[in-house]
């Protein structure tokens, strides 16, 4: 198992440490912690699990040994939770800018880079739950049961994360069928003018035209533009969004 990016150490003593009133402190060490735990990885579930496994883990050690009076640990491990959250809103910001630049350099939904992309940003807020159940599921009383707790409560409201990711992905679909509609208008904008102009054309000029579209070269190129227009997966996609 990788060594965790952040320092494990520095989030249990603040959790073990923490106060009534540190809840703000609490929540803002937890995220910067995940974001540490997440750089220089790239950015898939797999890494976001392990990340949020690992920063939850330290956090549940912390709050376990906590013995300041009136600190209750499902107050603690909320702000935990709060903390990761906060991160995984950023990560799918990355994400929201990193599927722009895609459709930007002309990629479409039959990408299946694009694709997979998109199916990750739909379990985002699962990956969080599965992440967190098994770190509750690592504890003994009473910390499972505030774990259950904290995970019941943010099962019911959904996470702000999640929320996120399923907006970028609506957000991301619908810039591709806009990016793909302005390809085919810009097609038959090109087609029009060009028959439109047939008549005004001396017949040495179209001749000429003639021969250079029956070139192998041209008849590809004209193949390729066809094939984008065709937009069968956008179409699929957008029917399930």
């Amino acid at each position: 198992m990788p060594q965790p990016t952040f320092d494990q150490d520095a989030l249990i003593a603040a959790f073990q440490n923490a106060t009534t009133r540190g809840g703000a402190q609490l929540r803002q060490a937890t995220s910067k912690a995940t974001l540490q735990a997440l750089q220089g990885r790239e950015l898939t579930l797999k890494n976001i699990r392990s990340a949020l496994k690992s920063v939850s883990e330290a956090a549940s050690l912390g709050a376990m040994h906590n013995t300041r009076a009136g600190v209750a640990p499902e107050v603690l491990l909320e702000k935990a939770v709060a903390g990761m959250d906060d991160a995984l809103v950023k990560a799918v910001d990355a994400n929201r800018t990193a599927l722009q630049q895609f459709l930007l350099l002309g990629s479409d939904m039959r990408d299946k880079h694009l694709q997979k992309a998109l199916d990750d940003l739909d379990k985002f807020e699962d990956t969080m739950f599965a992440a967190l159940r098994k770190t509750a599921q690592g504890t003994g009383a009473p910390l499972a049961d505030a774990w259950e707790q904290v995970l019941s409560k943010m099962q019911l409201g959904g996470t702000a994360s999640g929320a996120q990711a399923s907006a970028t992905a609506v957000q991301v679909l619908e810039q591709a069928q806009q990016t793909l509609r302005a390809g085919r208008q810009a097609g038959l904008r090109a087609a029009q003018a060009l028959a439109e102009g047939y008549a005004a054309m001396a017949s040495g000029v179209l001749l000429g035209m003639s021969e250079a579209l029956r070139q192998p070269g041209a008849a590809e190129g004209t193949g390729a533009g066809t094939g984008t227009a065709g937009g069968t997966g956008t179409g699929k996609r957008g029917a399930k969004a």
